[in-house]
Order: C-alpha cells, then structure tokens, then sequence
C-alpha cells in the first residue's frame, strides 16, 4: 500500500497462540490453570493448531486417566459455552455458522472439589474454491497522475477520492468526465491519507500510521471532528453498507465500526481455502459483499461479511496499458460503485486511467 512496504502485521492474540502451538502438548499444560489435574489432563481431539473448513465439525474430547473422577467438563469456544459432558465423552462443536479463523476452545473440569481448565486453538478456514473473475473495459476516464489513491467513491455522477504520502495527501470530489477536482483540501504534512466513505452528510477519513480519522461536511469539506482508532492497528481502507463502517488495516482482519460513534464492534477475519489472505486495501460495498484490493497484486477479493469467506477473485492483470504508464505509477487501488447505474469502477495510485469496467469469467477475459 505504501512505497512498497508489505506491512504484514501479526496480531498479538494470534503470536500467543502460535507460540504456544510450536510447543505441542505444552500448550495445554503452560496455558491452563494448574491444579491436581495439571500434569494429566490433555486433548485427546483435535490437535494443537488443527485446520478445519467452515461447516465441518470438531469433534472435542479430553484424555482423562481411567481413575480420575470428573463430575462435569464444561466446553466453551471463544468463551462461550457449547456444551457439556458428564465424562469423557465427545463433544461435537458445529462450525456453519462462525466466522473464520483462529478458535479458542477451552474445557472447564469440575472434579467435585476444585476445577482445572484445559485450552487448546484450532483454524477456520473457508471450505470455499473462490471462483475466478477477469474484465472486460467498457469505457474509460482520465484520473489524476497526482493521485495516490487509497479511498475512491462514486457518488451522484461524482467520485469522491483521498489520496496519500506524506505531503501530497488529499481529500476532493472529482468530476468523473474530467478527471479534474470540483473542490479539494489538502491535509496536514504530518498526516498520511487513507481510505474515506461518505455517510449522509459527512465524510469519514482514515490516516495511515497516526491512530486517527477525520470527519468533515460533505458540501464544504470543512473539518467538523475526529476519532481515534482503538484495537485496530492502522488506517488502510474504508466503506459504507448502509448501517456500518467498514475498515482495513492491512491485515487480514476488517473492522466493523458504528457509524455514530466511530467505534469498532466487531470484525471478521478474512481466509479462502488456503488460509488467510492479507494487505486488504481499499474498500468497495456492493449488492451486499466486501470488494477489497489486495495491496502490491493486481486482484480484488469479494467477501462474504458474515463470515470472512473468500468467494471470488477479480484478476486485473495488465488493465492499465504499459503505453499509459510513467515512472511514478504505482499499483492497483481503487474500487467504486454506481449503485443506480449498475456500473464498477476502478483504478490505481498514480494512473492515468479510470476504468469503468464488466466482470466476466476468467478464461473469457
């Protein structure tokens, strides 16, 4: 997203996780609450770390000595329990109607006089083959060289644009036939300009690294507040579905934030049927999926919102011609829907070109 940086960032619940997984069993015993059962209990099933796809189900069971006397093990995912077992049965844990990634499953053991707890964390990924989508150009626009784009907007035959670097960040309206800005501001030097959404009459504006977004009047462009971010780790992308915000941060991770009050709700993470998918950029809402460039690629992911499922690639390979590229071109962002017209837009930071654009079947680009 910016000057090449990939900014890969591993989210700290996550790194726990991981680093007790290079320990195998150990995690159980390091990660648990000791007791007289500390040394002995363990998961039988599933194992440390196991992937699954969303809809299969995990099947939970503990190792418990034959002289060990258990009253109940209750069984909790995520905190939340979802059964329990007067013994050492299995417990069957239905994955359709999560979200993916990481799972924490902890099992509560109750042995009449003191009870220990036994942790352990699965995978979640999609059980989804993403479908494959190419292009097919329908018209073409001019677009500022200027332009280092991170948020694009159509609104109401104009395109709302921030761009970014430190210095040459912008927030403006375009006139789409131009390419020219019909009215533009330029943010603070110390600032780094992200994605930005129309909500009503205001504009909501992400900065990169500095922790904090902006709000200004639609029609004037005058700074009317802020926010600042909270478990969220960096400004990248953002969009509007009508009830929420929408937020990157060049994780796999997109935020949901309330639109009143700016603050984060909730989040999905995103994966396909390989694993996560990271460096989500710039957002697009469109007839009730995630569109998101993927930084430093030429493709676009569409997400279910429920879940963080993958469920097609959009592949834009050579769409800006290498005739109208200079050397200060830079990579594909910028996703924008015409919701009445029906029509996809995109481009890319510093190109010469908008794109309106038809998705087809790969092999028929």
């Amino acid at each position: 997203m910016h000057f090449g940086q990939t900014n890969t960032l591993v989210k700290l619940p996550k790194l726990i996780l991981l680093i007790c997984a290079f320990a195998g069993i150990t995690f159980v015993i390091s990660c648990k609450n000791t007791g007289s059962h500390s040394t002995a209990l363990s998961f039988k099933t599933p194992e440390q770390g196991q992937g699954y796809g969303l809809g299969e189900d995990v099947k939970v069971q503990l190792d418990i000595p034959a002289d060990d006397k258990i009253n109940s093990i209750n069984y909790l995912l995520d905190g939340k329990t979802v059964g329990t077992k007067n013994n050492g049965e299995a417990l069957t844990i239905k994955t359709g109607d999560l979200p993916l990634g990481y799972k924490l499953i902890t099992a509560v053991v109750d042995n009449g006089s003191k009870k220990d707890t036994v942790t352990i964390n699965i995978v979640l990924n999609s059980a989804i083959k993403p479908t494959l989508l190419g292009y097919k150009v329908i018209k073409t626009f001019p677009h500022d060289t200027s332009s280092y784009t991170q948020g694009l907007e159509y609104h109401n035959g104009r395109l709302l644009e921030s761009s970014g670097e430190y210095g040459f960040s912008t927030l403006k309206w375009v006139n789409l036939q131009t390419g020219k800005a019909s009215s533009k501001i330029d943010l603070d030097k110390k600032f780094f300009g992200e994605g930005s959404t129309l909500i009503g009459d205001q504009i909501i504006l992400l900065t990169w690294k500095e922790d904090v977004g902006f709000v200004y009047d639609a029609k004037t462009l005058k700074q009317t507040g802020t926010f600042p971010y909270q478990n969220s780790r960096e400004g990248w992308g953002l969009a509007y579905d009508g009830k929420r915000i929408i937020k990157s941060d060049g994780t796999n991770r997109i935020w949901f934030l309330n639109a009143k009050n700016y603050k984060e709700e909730s989040y999905i993470d995103v994966y396909d049927n390989n694993g996560q998918v990271d460096q989500l950029n710039e957002l697009e809402y469109i007839d009730g999926k995630i569109y998101a460039n993927i930084y430093q690629t030429d493709k676009i992911a569409v997400i279910d919102p429920k879940n963080g499922s993958v469920l097609s690639y959009i592949d834009l390979t050579g769409i800006l011609p290498a005739k109208d590229r200079f050397p200060n071109t830079d990579v594909l962002n910028g996703i924008a829907w015409d919701a009445v017209g029906k029509r996809l837009f995109v481009t890319g930071k510093k190109f010469s070109k908008l794109f309106q654009i038809q998705l087809v079947p790969a092999a028929s680009k």
